[in-house]
């Protein structure tokens, strides 16, 4: 008896063994919480701040420039000297050339001039006609059409005059490039120039002023060098009216609007900054990624609505546009949210076990999605499920 005990005993301890060896080990997973909160979507890029008005001072001439003694961050008033150029030396027969130029610009001047005044002279007189013929016909002294045709011909003359002003001035834009050739440069109608001779008088020497109150931003030389006309000498903006220019792929163009806020990050500073969507570009353009793919790209131009802070023209930023927000809704972590024939599927955790649930989503971003319907508030979901992970398996949540 108390071998067949023993045997027996022996035996409930092998299946005892058998059961612990073989038996069904819960799967380990993470545990989120479907909750009531804020979801924000956004497209994320880097960008770049840059001065919203930038001008550039360039050469009118061919020429050489003397030293620039202005440097990145300098101030300059508007009208103060950034520049002086001299032209590069003509030829005699060039100068010739040029000194007949501008005689021949002159008279041409001259003459423009004479045919304004007696295009003044004609609508002035046709004036006069077509004033008496109006006080006539209303005394019944004329008929209509005489005084049409005065009418007709005060209108003809005026018209006359019109042109020959406009030719005036035209006399005068091709004598200013004619003397522009001998660099006798000068406004021939008395206005402010960016462009003017040298205050010291001396001959062919150029002055180049500051178009606007600003800071110097670039100098791309500062050396003395012969440049070419239209050469970039520096440029000129204030670096306190600053935008950024985010640009972004043409399928997340399309979502973003004028107006939409924008968060600022990575900028260098502790807190983030803010601005606003001001214009989405009407034009895209390509640019190749950095893994060698062509992409089309749309640039989107904000401002700032806080201070820009220590930021300045060119400054490295990472830019979230906001293109859709969900206040006090269900959400669900992004990462329990799976796709099973075109549904959106997670597991739900019951009693110990997991169970595949459907549901309906609506904006989502990387970390949180709207859940429209399909769970409560409170239900724990399983987050980065396994292929271990299956309905109605038993889960235990890690430790």
């Amino acid at each position: 008896m108390r071998r067949r005990i023993g045997w027996a005993a022996a035996g409930l301890l092998a299946l005892g063994l058998l059961f612990l060896v073989f038996r069904p080990v819960p799967v380990r997973v993470e545990i989120g919480h479907v909750a009531r909160g804020r979801v924000v979507v956004t497209v994320d890029e880097e960008g770049e701040t840059r001065v919203r008005d930038r001008f550039v001072v360039a050469a009118p001439i061919a020429g050489r420039v003397s030293r620039l003694n202005l440097e990145p961050g300098d101030r300059v008033a508007q009208g103060s000297v950034v520049a002086q150029m001299r032209p590069l030396p003509l030829d005699p027969r060039a100068r010739a050339e040029a000194a007949a130029r501008i005689e021949a610009a002159q008279a041409a001047v001259r003459e423009a001039d004479a045919r304004v005044e007696q295009a003044r002279a004609a609508q002035q007189q046709a004036a006069r006609t077509a004033a008496r013929a109006r006080e006539l016909g209303k005394q019944g002294t004329i008929g209509v059409e005489e005084r049409e045709m005065a009418e007709t011909a005060e209108t003809a003359r005026s018209k006359e005059l019109e042109a020959a002003d406009f030719s005036s001035r035209a006399a005068r834009f091709n004598l200013d490039a004619a003397r522009a050739a001998l660099m006798a440069p000068g406004s021939s109608d008395g206005s402010a120039s960016l462009v003017s001779a040298c205050a010291s008088g001396e001959p062919g020497c150029l002055e180049l002023r500051a178009p606007i109150d600003g800071q110097v931003l670039r100098v791309p030389e500062k050396s003395e060098r012969v440049v070419n006309a239209g050469a970039e000498l520096l440029q000129i903006g204030d670096a306190q009216q600053l935008e950024i220019v985010v640009d972004v792929l043409s399928t997340d163009a399309v979502k973003v609007h004028p107006g939409a806020p924008i968060l600022i990050e990575e900028w260098g500073g502790s807190t983030p900054l803010t601005a606003r969507v001001r214009v989405v570009e009407p034009s895209g353009f390509k640019k190749v990624s950095a893994l060698g793919v062509e992409e089309q790209r749309v640039n989107i131009v904000g401002d700032f609505t806080d201070g820009a802070a220590t930021l300045g023209d060119g400054f490295r930023i990472e830019a979230r546009i906001v293109i859709a927000e969900r206040a006090d809704v269900l959400t669900v972590p992004t990462s329990a949210l799976f796709r099973r024939q075109d549904q959106w599927m997670v597991f739900t955790v019951d009693g110990g076990r997991a169970h595949r649930r459907p549901v309906q989503i609506g904006a989502r971003n990387q970390n949180v999605a709207e859940l429209i319907s399909g769970l409560d508030d409170g239900v724990p979901v399983i987050l980065h499920p396994s292929d271990q992970v299956d309905d109605n398996v038993r889960v235990a949540e890690m430790g």
